[in-house]
């Protein structure tokens, strides 16, 4: 059964509201273990999850320690495999039990990555249309990628840990991109499968914020920084400073930038040149 081989861990932070309805799909009697690793919450988080949902884990850390949280959780889990879930998404029924399947099957894959359906209207996203074009071809295991989103994906606990889970540097926003670069550096494959479906209900608002796109776009290139070529880097960078000279959210990210780049240098390690080839072809958006 799936309960024996994935666990759920959901990082959240002040969104009391949205993860009790998320736990209310995810926390069944026959239902995986789920551990809720709460960011520092000032909202009450942890007692109404303890309160409403004894089955949980809850881990309550003292601060917010953004992505890194989900590590936290894996640490924690006991089960091989380790399905991530935000604070307002959940996995429908059966999904898990297929993950595990083709884990199991397929010892070479680190990451399945499912079908991401919104719960507003059941409409595909754009990642999983382009996941589902095998933009990086196909293996018998499934379409090939090298992004995700983490509340989509189930991860091989071990091979998470073994390259260091998320980045402590990129704290939040696109940290998916440098685990999936790691974990392909270090011989893992990463996948799709149409039949593991993760539903989304956003409990932010549709467009991202100014702020998000700061903390995205920081992100971006900083990890352009820690694995991809120099002149990719330099490039990128450059792009981002021109844009700041007239756009506040572009200084914001470039400000980012500039203070966690010497950090980003000594953890700089380039990825091998193939492997940055069908990441780039990763990024380039569908015709």
């Amino acid at each position: 059964m799936s309960e024996l081989r994935v666990s759920v861990v959901i990082a959240t932070r002040d969104r009391r509201a949205s993860l009790l309805r998320s736990l209310a799909r995810l926390d069944e009697p026959a239902g995986p273990p789920v551990v809720v690793v709460d960011n520092g919450s000032a909202d009450g988080t942890v007692a109404a999850v303890r309160a409403t949902h004894p089955r949980v884990e809850v881990l309550a850390l003292a601060a917010n320690a953004g992505a890194v949280a989900r590590t936290h959780g894996v640490q924690r889990a006991t089960t091989p495999y380790v399905a991530f879930a935000d604070d307002d998404s959940w996995w429908e029924p059966g999904a898990l039990e297929t993950a595990a399947d083709l884990l199991d099957a397929h010892p070479d894959v680190a990451v399945v990555v499912g079908r991401v359906r919104m719960a507003r209207d059941g409409s595909e996203d754009a990642v999983t249309r382009k996941h589902r074009a095998a933009v990086l071809g196909r293996s018998a295991a499934g379409p090939d990628v090298l992004s995700f989103p983490a509340f989509a994906a189930v991860v091989r606990r071990d091979a998470h840990l073994a390259v260091g889970g998320f980045s402590p540097l990129l704290f939040f926003g696109g940290e998916e991109h440098l685990l999936a670069l790691d974990l392909a550096a270090a011989g893992w494959q990463l996948v799709f499968s149409e039949d593991v479906v993760a539903w989304h209900d956003p409990a932010g608002p549709d467009a991202p914020s100014t702020a998000r796109w700061a903390l995205q776009t920081r992100n971006d290139v900083l990890v352009d920084w820690l694995r991809r070529p120099l002149p990719v880097a330099l490039a990128a960078t450059g792009r981002l400073a021109r844009r700041a000279t007239a756009d506040a959210a572009a200084r914001r990210a470039l400000a980012g930038v500039l203070r966690r780049l010497p950090a980003a240098v000594r953890q700089r390690r380039p990825v091998p040149a193939r492997l940055e080839q069908r990441f780039a072809t990763a990024l380039r958006p569908l015709g």
